[in-house]
């Protein structure tokens, strides 16, 4: 089982719009998504998962789109910044090889999660950060972590 965890391209700054959910990606993010799109090349990812916020809606748009992905995008509420790890951990039991396209502080605190279990600090990964994650099934606290990767 691989995930795919991916953090939105650099967003307009907070105080730009009247709520969080509404930041676009900037024109430097867009670009630092396409940057980061090429190491998914040839993965076998079978569905991008992504927060409704839109900067991740673009990044996810912008990956599908790089990729000549088909499957349209799922747009799931618990992929939001302040999502707990745990109740992402609850909705990836079934599926494998995946894409999450989500935002900070959820994106360090899963692979965290996701490699130690709880109580540990997250992993630092910067906008259009892409980590891959990787186990022969979802047991918390022993995912290896093969790569993050920025652009």
């Amino acid at each position: 089982m691989k995930l795919w965890v991916l953090r939105h391209g650099e967003a307009e700054p907070h105080g730009s719009k009247p709520h969080d959910s509404e930041r676009a990606l900037t024109e430097h993010g867009r670009s630092e998504v396409l940057s980061i799109a090429a190491e998914l090349i040839g993965q076998p990812i079978t569905a991008i998962y992504a927060s409704p916020f839109l900067r991740a809606q673009e990044t996810a748009q912008l990956v599908r789109e790089a990729l000549g992905f088909e499957p349209e995008i799922r747009t799931v509420e618990w992929l939001t910044p302040d999502t707990d790890p745990d109740k992402v951990a609850e909705q990836l039991v079934s599926v494998s090889d995946v894409l999450l396209v989500s935002h900070n502080p959820l994106v360090g605190n899963l692979l965290s999660y996701l490699q130690h279990g709880a109580g540990y600090p997250p992993e630092r990964v910067s906008t259009a950060g892409l980590a891959e994650v990787e186990n022969a099934e979802l047991l918390i606290g022993s995912m290896k972590l093969n790569s993050i990767k920025h652009p």
